[in-house]
């Protein structure tokens, strides 16, 4: 793979079996030269029933199946079906389908189906990189789903995820869509994803859509081959997006970037305009240079007020992140401490902006105001400032978006198109002898509606999705401080108010109340507290657990030098950061150790519990065994070391190497088997 979690690693596999459906007229067999994907995987992780990751896509699947079949003798076009399985283990299912089977020659385009939760909405969060297909979708689709942030937020790592999408574009050189269901994601690969979790109606939706995609496409003149012509996920070519599930928008993104660096251009050659037409002089430049510093210390002290909390809350809370089953904890936890922040620091920057210009009236040096002038010119005209900072403030994000190609960088342009304008038409002062007067309440309306319509709602999903991740945040469990989830949860939470209230703080300082809103914001963050505290809003609760890992270790180093039963115990850690006092208090009576722990079956776990087990009470009924046959040095001074792993009642193992004392190796295996792969140490310990 070109990038994604998968990138450098090596993966072996054999005797995978999945089940393929190909739907074409029986009688026009030139269909079957021309065909289109749509695939998931039937397989689960072995923590999880896999209700949501995958049971939920397997029966839309075939619901479409058993829909298209009355339909496929008008078809000009197949749909092929693909259940593969291996996709937990590292998407080898399809990677086997798309590189050896003989169907594959004939397949323009994909579709895959994925979970990372169980119902809701599904979600295209990946598409392209040829627009074909995305601009069918976006012509049948009822009511679509689609956000290129979410895309964004994939690639650039910030969710440690992959799915079959990937080996589809990167090894089959494809292009297609990718969706998912994304809500409740805390119970995702857990015990949890069962079917009684899946909200009635989440399924209906795709359905529908891809019941009239696929027909579409198969009655279509031409299927042409939508290849891949990039090198990896980061060539996507085309900016996508739905307005509150009822249009959907697409553009390429080279219309995009010039779209951007014109908006760009135009905005600084307004402000140097606004510059010159205040009159002011070289004192138009201070009062622009405090108008910037209110924003960044409205940036500053929000940050800090998030990062107090967000180390506090695993001292003050039985558990370090109390709200992944109730979300909306985090608006009080964070969302409020971040308000309040941003409140104190655009104060304090507008009161230095205020005491620049009423000091500047007292000098004379203004033409525009004379001493006469009451404070309330004073407020108006930093008030202006403050508006124009806000719109530079989103210049910025649009041009570090355009920089590193971020699709969802027409965010931005709904925060500064609609202002701008607005502010051109009802505010703007071409001459330094017009009057002054204080901003309408009609100009903040308009200027944000745009702006929160096109951004709340992706960045509610996106928050939900991640608040779900922190359930399986820890993934080598103590190897980040307790309170790095609730950083990064309060951050994103910190960077959507800072970004979104520029235009509202202006106005917040006219009621002259600070004071008392800011009382009330304590108020609710003080209540919000208490409830997690006190856990009246549970932390956990009978559908979402935490993830924990409860392992049987048998360790056979030094099974030579002992000469009896391996050492062996049982470990127990957690991907949700936190302590085991709870957990250790139901097992009463049980010798548990906490602290560091090291578990080479699954993971290295940098804190745990563990307990010792007694060797004579070792073999159990349907045990794994892993017994080292003959470890010497040949006559060619090649060491051969021999392994029988016998599987038991096991259905599911890896086989794993400890690079730290080898450094090079082959493996082959038995007659019986199929010889796997000559690969260097540190390709396969990857993998």
């Amino acid at each position: 793979m070109t990038g994604g979690v998968f990138f450098g690693k090596s993966l072996v596999y054999t005797n995978l079996k999945h089940l393929v459906v190909r739907i074409s007229p029986s009688d026009f067999m030139e269909a079957k030269e021309n065909a289109i994907l749509v695939s998931s995987h039937i397989d689960t992780v072995i923590t999880s029933p896999g209700a949501g990751d995958c049971s939920s896509c397997v029966g839309v699947m075939l619901e479409l199946v058993r829909a298209l079949s009355h339909r496929a003798h008008r078809f000009k076009h197949s749909v092929i079906f693909l259940f593969n399985t291996g996709e937990e283990e590292g998407l080898v299912g399809a990677h086997s389908f798309i590189t050896q089977h003989p169907w594959t020659y004939s397949i323009r385009a994909a579709i895959d189906i994925e979970a990372m939760g169980i119902g809701g909405k599904s979600l295209l969060f990946q598409a392209g990189p040829d627009k074909w297909l995305l601009e069918m979708y976006k012509k049948v689709a009822k009511y679509p789903s689609a956000q290129i942030l979410a895309q964004d937020v994939f690639h650039f790592g910030l969710i440690k995820s992959a799915t079959d999408f990937q080996v589809y574009v990167e090894v089959g050189g494809l292009s297609g869509l990718d969706f998912a269901h994304v809500e409740n994601g805390a119970i995702y690969h857990t015990k949890n994803d069962r079917s009684g979790h899946l909200r009635p109606g989440s399924l209906q939706p795709i359905g529908r859509d891809l019941l009239v995609l696929l027909d579409n496409v198969a009655l279509s003149d031409d299927l042409p081959f939508l290849s891949n012509n990039a090198t990896g996920f980061e060539q996507m070519e085309t900016v996508y997006f739905d307005i509150l599930g009822r249009w959907m928008v697409t553009y390429s993104l080279r219309t995009a970037n010039t779209l951007h660096v014109s908006i760009l251009i135009q905005g600084f050659i307004l402000l140097i305009s606004s510059l010159y037409l205040s009159g002011l002089g070289i004192a138009a430049l201070i009062e622009l240079g405090l108008a910037i510093l209110t924003i960044i210390l409205t940036w500053t002290i929000a940050s800090v007020h998030v990062f107090l909390v967000a180390v506090i809350l695993p001292h003050a809370s039985p558990f370090p992140i109390p709200y992944i089953t109730h979300s909306w904890l985090a608006v009080g936890l964070f969302g409020v401490p971040a308000v309040m922040g941003a409140l104190i620091g655009h104060s304090l920057g507008r009161a230095l902006l205020k005491l620049y210009i009423a000091k500047n009236l007292d000098k004379g040096s203004s033409t525009r105001f004379s001493k006469e002038l009451s404070a309330r010119h004073v407020d108006w005209h930093a008030e202006r400032w403050l508006f124009k900072a806000g719109l530079l403030q989103w210049m910025v994000v649009l041009g570090l978006g355009t920089w590193i190609r971020a699709g969802s960088s027409y965010i931005a342009l709904f925060w500064i198109i609609p202002p701008a304008v607005v502010y051109g038409l009802m505010e703007a002062q071409f001459s330094p002898k017009q009057n002054l007067r204080a901003l309408q309440r009609a100009t903040l309306w308009l200027s944000m509606i745009a702006g929160v319509v096109v951004s709340a709602v992706p960045v509610i999903r996106l928050s939900g999705v991640l608040i779900g991740n922190l359930a399986r945040f820890d993934r080598n469990p103590g190897s980040v401080p307790l309170w790095t989830g609730n950083a990064l949860t309060g951050g994103l939470i910190a960077v959507y108010v800072c970004l979104t209230l520029v235009y509202l703080l202006p106005f917040a300082h006219r009621s002259g109340g600070l004071g008392w809103i800011l009382a009330a914001l304590m108020s609710v963050f003080v209540v919000t507290m208490g409830l997690v505290i006190t856990q009246v809003v549970p932390a956990f609760n009978d559908h979402v657990g935490r993830a924990l890992n409860v392992v049987h270790v048998v360790d056979t180093v030094n099974v030579d030098s002992v000469g009896g039963f391996p050492s062996q115990k049982i470990s127990i850690s957690a991907g949700t950061p936190g302590g085991f006092e709870q957990e250790l208090n139901s097992l009463q009576g049980e010798n548990f150790t906490c602290g560091k722990s090291i578990d080479f079956v699954s993971h290295y776990v940098k804190s745990g519990c563990e307990k010792q087990l007694e060797n004579d009470k070792f073999i159990l009924k349907g045990q794994p065994m892993l017994n080292i046959e003959k470890d010497k040095v040949n006559k060619a001074g090649i060491r051969v070391t021999s392994v029988r792993y016998t599987t038991g009642s096991s259905i599911r193992w890896n086989l794993a190497f400890n690079t730290t004392a080898v450094q090079a190796f082959k493996l082959e295996t038995s007659s019986k088997w199929h010889l796997c792969i000559l690969k260097r140490c540190h390709s396969i310990s990857r993998g």
